[in-house]
């Protein structure tokens, strides 16, 4: 049996699922479901210093983007950090941790940049037992526009700074969470490593605007016929997250550097799919907030099947395996060949395929007065766009053509000795003897 049990930075938990720091762990009451339901760990909602206190609007705070079954795609929110007193959650988070010694708890930060409001603060948070921070470099409303948040992420020198000074000062593992809202992901990361931490966690919210209420000509949420950007998540974020995490375990500067991946974990798989990327464990937000803490358990069983299917007994075992196989483009194999394949058995005759490679792309597909579609394999270029537009899942298929068996230039069938486009009869340099 697969075994989940993870140590990111010395820190142990039951199983690699996190709660990301957010409205579900901004409490003592969440934090306990959260735990009983099985999550592996939390990252409590973002402490702020004592002071002015933080005011959240009183009206909604969230915008969002559905799938066609109305299915939540992302969500954009305009919530700012815990409103609830300083003392109050680290009091809870002492509770909670003693309660709780098998699970992870990391407290998250936003504090000013200045080096005497983190070494308050730091002290404190030590107190609560809690197993490391997070510094909140991320987040792209509200905070921000105060000096906070993604102000900082997106400055490389302000992040090491910070992180010096939370590396003096606390003596637990500090985790650098980053910004997506910035050119290349991969400045901030060395950033962090430079400053010593210990780890970095992304992607925070994409800076965004899901919609606009054209009956009051205000962003959405609308709060007193105005409305503000703020931070988008969800599975849409997805696969900017995958690239980012990508960056960073690819890039030799911060090889080996421990990532905590962020970004529209919905499922075992996408869970998965960012462990092969190298991330040591996942953060979830917009999935409990859609169905709930207990869609812990599908992930646990998911990710726990679909390892013992492949032999694996532990996360380590393909952690990063992916990391490899992601390159740049000028590396990809060019004589690589591959044809699209209709299953006439499992075609319902829609035609989309035909309207979108007809249309758009590279008129290799023919209908028959009977609507019966096929692929021109001379004109078809291995795209998949109809695999992607057809509502079949596996009626349309990419098969690889073995080499030698397709002439590179005009998509004729050719002999094994003449696969090579340089050696074939049909070029006027081979046979000039060029």
């Amino acid at each position: 049996m697969a075994d989940l049990t993870t140590e990111f930075l010395g820190i142990k938990s039951p199983n690699p699922f996190w709660l990301a720091s957010a409205p579900p762990t901004d409490k003592e009451y969440n934090v306990r479901r959260a735990f009983e339901a099985g999550w592996g760990g939390v990252v409590w909602k973002t402490l702020g210093a004592e002071g002015p206190p933080v005011v959240n609007v009183n009206g909604p705070r969230y915008g969002a983007i559905w799938g066609a079954d109305r299915r939540l795609l992302g969500l954009n929110n305009i919530e700012l950090i815990t409103d609830r007193p300083l003392e109050v959650n680290l009091e809870e988070m002492t509770r909670v941790k003693k309660d709780y010694p098998d699970r992870a708890l990391i407290a998250s930060i936003m504090v000013p940049c200045e080096e005497e409001a983190w070494k308050k603060i730091l002290p404190r948070v030590a107190e609560t037992n809690a197993d490391g921070i997070e510094l909140n470099f991320g987040c792209p409303h509200g905070m921000a526009e105060r000096g906070m948040g993604s102000a900082v992420g997106q400055v490389p020198d302000y992040i090491q700074m910070v992180t010096e000074w939370c590396k003096q000062y606390y003596d637990r593992p500090v985790i650098v969470k980053l910004t997506p809202n910035i050119t290349d992901i991969r400045h901030p990361a060395r950033a962090a490593q430079a400053g010593n931490a210990d780890a970095v966690s992304l992607i925070n919210t994409i800076n965004s605007i899901t919609s606009v209420d054209l009956d009051n000509m205000a962003p959405e949420p609308t709060i007193g016929g105005k409305g503000s950007h703020g931070g988008y998540c969800g599975p849409a974020v997805k696969p900017i997250a995958l690239n980012m995490v990508a960056e960073i375990a690819r890039d030799p500067a911060t090889a080996g550097l421990p990532i905590s991946a962020i970004g529209g974990v919905t499922t075992w798989k996408d869970a998965a799919e960012f462990i092969a990327l190298g991330a040591g464990n996942v953060q979830v937000c917009t999935a409990a907030m859609t169905y709930g803490f207990k869609v812990v358990e599908e992930m646990i069983s998911g990710l726990s099947h679909w390892m013992d299917e492949k032999g694996y007994t532990s996360i380590e075992d393909f952690r990063g395996m992916a990391t490899p196989n992601v390159t740049d483009w000028q590396y990809l194999d060019l004589n690589y060949v591959a044809k699209a394949k209709i299953n006439q058995d499992d075609c319902i005759k829609c035609g989309r395929c035909f309207a979108a490679c007809e249309d758009t792309s590279h008129q290799a597909i023919a209908m028959s007065e009977d609507r019966t579609f096929t692929v021109k394999d001379d004109e078809c270029v291995a795209c998949n766009l109809c695999v992607n537009v057809c509502p079949v899942e596996g009626c349309i298929t990419m098969e690889e053509v073995p080499a030698g068996q397709l002439d590179q230039r005009t998509g004729e069938v050719v002999s094994d000795e003449y696969a090579n486009w340089t050696t074939h009869p049909n070029n006027p340099s081979a046979v000039a003897g060029e």
